[in-house]
């Protein structure tokens, strides 16, 4: 707008379909009228369930600054929609439910930033968020009566429709100070008050935090930092009114404790090293550890791939992240190491997600979570001049865990990317035109992420084959 002002406008839409993955040789457990079991055609590997998923967002921002003053305020809309479409004959043939389910969420708020550079010691920061978010699950279900021992019936399926919603409002606003103490120790500090509200519940919180950082000289960093966070769950909740509609039916549930999700709390310490041990070679070392009440986690019931949330009463996750990079000239190398460790035990909300054996062990013993890979790592090449860049890079995932209560892991997997890159610098336009071809996953390793077993995991899932991609980028 002019020296002073600018206003900015992201927007994003997207749009995506898929058919989820099949698990062959799965037994015929129900008996569906009208199909026989001897017909081939109904195996479990022909399965044909798809889901579409649509997101839209924008965010509106006017940001003005000053001498010593800056602001930005943002209005925010976000719609999400995910429709997943069940193959109706082989899901009821397999698992005895066939459900189409549409799940919706829009959300509208803003947020408030500004800095205040006070005097050249301190610096004044605030700011606040609002939002609301209301979201909404339809399903239409076909299912079978079964009588009290959870013995089918009838073969005709019964139709079930059941719509529900719920809603959440989120506030919270934080004050903190820049405080350079000298020109070579800066220290953070400040609280941040957040209040949750829902159709399920309603809490609140007072969080400190504080942070320190030191440079003794001009190749060494060190911070250590503390913070107390408030983390709410998205407003998705299954009414017990919900569950007793699919008493009696194979849509039931095997317990009925239905406790509202809560939000997560937790206190959080943070501590590193930055080290330049020559100009071209530099080494990052973090530690952290976290204590939280009311774990958050995030789980998939049934083959739509709807992620709903649940919690543990009590959870730990600790872990230290080792980084190096090295830059001379046209040449650039990097690696990277990482450990994290977890621990959560006694799930205390979406109860009736869970299976009666699996809760009582969790409320007995500590879990590791069901997306710890203890070891993973990075490590990669690149050259770049002004026409050509090329790169090879490598990942390595120790396996997330699966089983029963993540008692057992998954395999280990290390995938190679690789890629080149010219530069034309003369164009007709008189921009440069960039021609890239990037290869992931080079030498086409089949890895699993998931097997389908795991707390709160329902569905397989699989690492990306070999994929060549193409593209042309003009600068302007």
């Amino acid at each position: 707008m002019d020296d002073t002002s600018r206003i900015s406008l992201l927007t994003s839409a997207s749009y995506a379909k898929f058919e989820l993955p099949n698990t062959p040789g799965l037994p015929q457990i129900y008996a569906v009228s009208g199909s026989s079991p001897n017909d081939k055609n109904l195996q479990s590997r022909y399965l044909n369930d798809s889901q579409t998923e649509q997101n839209y967002y924008a965010v509106l921002s006017y940001q003005h600054s000053l001498d010593k003053l800056n602001f930005q305020v943002s209005p925010f809309f976000r719609y999400g929609r995910i429709d997943y479409t069940p193959d109706p004959i082989r899901d009821l043939m397999f698992q005895g439910v066939a459900q189409h389910e549409i799940n919706d969420f829009t959300t509208a708020g803003a947020q408030f930033d500004l800095s205040w550079k006070i005097t050249h010691q301190h610096t004044l920061r605030a700011g606040f968020l609002g939002q609301y978010t209301a979201e909404r699950l339809d399903t239409d279900t076909l299912l079978f009566p079964v009588d009290e021992k959870g013995l089918q019936l009838s073969a005709i399926p019964q139709r079930m429709i059941d719509n529900t919603g719920n809603w959440s409002a989120e506030a919270g606003a934080y004050i903190q100070d820049e405080y350079h103490i000298t020109q070579k120790l800066t220290l953070n500090y400040g609280a941040r008050y957040d209040r949750f509200a829902s159709s399920f519940g309603n809490q609140g919180q007072l969080s400190p935090r504080v942070n320190i950082v030191w440079k003794p000289t001009g190749k060494t960093t060190f911070h250590l930092g503390y913070s107390r966070y408030f983390a709410p769950p998205s407003p998705q909740y299954i009414h017990p009114t919900t569950l007793a509609r699919f008493s009696g039916t194979t849509n039931a549930p095997e317990n009925t404790t239905d406790t509202p999700t809560r939000v997560e709390t937790s206190h959080y310490i943070d501590a590193g090293i930055l080290q330049h041990v020559t100009h071209d070679f530099q080494i990052t070392i973090d530690a952290y550890s976290k204590w939280a009440h009311n774990l958050t986690d995030l789980g998939q019931f049934g083959r739509a791939v709807i992620l709903a949330p649940f919690s543990y009463r009590r959870g730990q996750v600790y872990g230290a992240e080792f980084g190096s990079s090295w830059h001379h000239g046209p040449w650039s190398v990097f690696g990277n190491f990482s450990f994290v460790q977890t621990a959560a035990k006694n799930i205390n909300s979406a109860e009736y997600q869970f299976a009666v054996d699996e809760l009582a062990y969790i409320r007995r013993n500590a879990i590791q979570l069901d997306h710890q890979g203890r070891y993973t790592a990075s490590a990669g090449a690149s050259y770049s001049s002004k026409h050509h860049m090329a790169y090879i890079d490598f990942i390595y995932g120790n396996g997330l865990r699966s089983g029963f209560a993540n008692l057992k892991k998954q395999p280990q997997y290390d995938i190679f990317n690789t890629g080149y890159q010219y530069t034309l610098t003369h164009t007709p336009f008189g921009y440069d035109a960039k021609f890239r071809v990037d290869i992931v996953n080079l030498f086409d390793r089949r890895y699993q992420l998931r097997d389908g077993s795991g707390v709160g995991v329902y569905q397989a899932q699989y690492g990306q084959r070999r994929g060549t991609y193409f593209s042309v980028i003009s600068d302007f």
